[in-house]
C-alpha cells in the first residue's frame, strides 16, 4: 500500500501549445496593399470577396491595393477590397 497520495503531479505534466495568432488582422475602410493578410483562419469563417485570395490554409489575403470592406452575402461574413 502506498504511504503517500499523489499530490497532482500528473496535471501539471501538460504542455499548454502555442497560440496560433488567428483572427482578424485589419479593420474595415482600413488601407491595405498587395499581399497583406486580412484574416487568419481555421476553415472559411469569412468567405473571399472581390480583390481577396484564399489560401490554401484559408487564409485571406488582398491582391488589389485600397480599402477593406466587411459585408455580409446569403448569410455569410465576406471581406472585399475595393480600390481607392
Amino acid at each position: 500500500m502506498s504511504t503517500h497520495k499523489a499530490a497532482g503531479g500528473k496535471a501539471s505534466q501538460h504542455v499548454r501549445p502555442a497560440g496560433k495568432r488567428l483572427g482578424v488582422k485589419v479593420s474595415g475602410g482600413e488601407k491595405v496593399s498587395e499581399g497583406q493578410v486580412l484574416v487568419r483562419q481555421r476553415g472559411t469563417s469569412f468567405s473571399k470577396g472581390v480583390g481577396v485570395k484564399a489560401g490554401r490554409d484559408h487564409t485571406l489575403y488582398s491582391v488589389l491595393k485600397g480599402a477593406v470592406k466587411f459585408s455580409k452575402k446569403l448569410g455569410k461574413k465576406v471581406v472585399s477590397v475595393v480600390s481607392a
